[in-house]
């Protein structure tokens, strides 16, 4: 999956592959320190916001709780 800008594609592709290796090699193996990868999230998470802010999404508005409150879209009420 692509990132939301094309600027952050690579950024995430470096993530993914270090979260990854974290994750198999380190996380199941209990060891829960996820500092390796944090210097590459920092960077693509300024990219992304960049790409947030360019295309007009505000960022605030992605981070608002939805699920189980009354703003929670329900699904159709199926017919009797």
């Amino acid at each position: 999956m692509n990132s939301i800008g094309e600027a952050c594609n690579d950024l995430k592709k470096d993530y993914d592959a270090c979260f990854n290796t974290w994750f198999s090699e380190y996380f199941l193996k209990g060891q829960t320190n996820d500092s390796m990868c944090a210097p590459l999230f920092k960077v693509y998470q300024e990219c992304v916001k960049r790409a947030m802010k360019d295309q007009q999404i505000d960022f605030h508005e992605v981070e608002k709780n939805i699920l189980g409150t009354n703003n929670e879209r329900k699904p159709p009420e199926k017919p009797s």
